[in-house]
């Protein structure tokens, strides 16, 4: 937007890029995982069209952003489990409220905007869901109490995040935004203390 990358020298990047991320999927000699980067590439190449006629892209952007998700379970397990569907609208829906006055002058659509004054219900919901569908997961592998309380924290920091989105201040949610990341980290450490107390195998 800032006019310093012609759309063909953006073009051109988007492509090797592409053949890059091509060929280390080519590496994994996983027949599954080739045929999942097809539809991977599809998603990433056409989330910017849908802020022209999706009313929430942060849902398709949550597709395309964790598609890498099954194609990590079939690279390890040739397969993709029930449990590697699934992912979370919140985040990025703090990012969009950062974004909905200049997004409203230009004309796109964001999930902030359709949300409108119950974005934030609507950011701590799908919050609420990720939890859940996390715990889920969790309960049918039969993780243990190192696992509920990487949860737990998460909840925590989501609590914090809505003190800080609540009264929809630009910096403030986009603290929130790049905040997520610590979200992830609890969660992921929970996992990986769980599986070195029960001392079964990441394999």
């Amino acid at each position: 937007t800032a006019g310093k990358v012609t759309t063909k020298e953006a073009l051109a990047l988007f492509a090797g890029l592409s053949l890059c991320a091509f060929a280390l999927v080519l590496l994994l000699g996983r027949p599954l995982v080739i045929w999942l980067s097809v539809p991977a590439l599809f998603l990433a190449a056409s989330y910017p069209f849908t802020k022209r006629f999706f009313a929430i892209p942060q849902a398709y952007l949550g597709i395309a952003f964790g598609f890498g998700i099954p194609m990590a379970y079939a690279a390890q397990l040739g397969e993709v489990p029930l449990e590697a569907w699934f992912w979370s609208v919140a985040y990025d829906t703090e990012h969009a409220m950062v974004d909905r006055e200049d997004d409203l002058k230009i004309g796109i659509k964001t999930s902030a905007i359709t949300f409108g004054r119950f974005d934030v219900a609507a950011v701590m919901a799908c919050y609420a869901a990720t939890l859940a569908i996390i715990g889920w997961v969790g309960f049918s592998l039969n993780m243990g109490v190192a696992f509920y309380c990487g949860l737990l924290v998460a909840a925590g920091i989501m609590g914090v995040h809505f003190k800080w989105i609540r009264g929809r201040e630009r910096m403030a949610c986009f603290k929130a935004f790049l905040h997520n990341n610590w979200v992830g980290a609890v969660i992921f450490a929970g996992i990986v203390v769980d599986f070195l107390i029960s001392g079964r195998s990441f394999g």
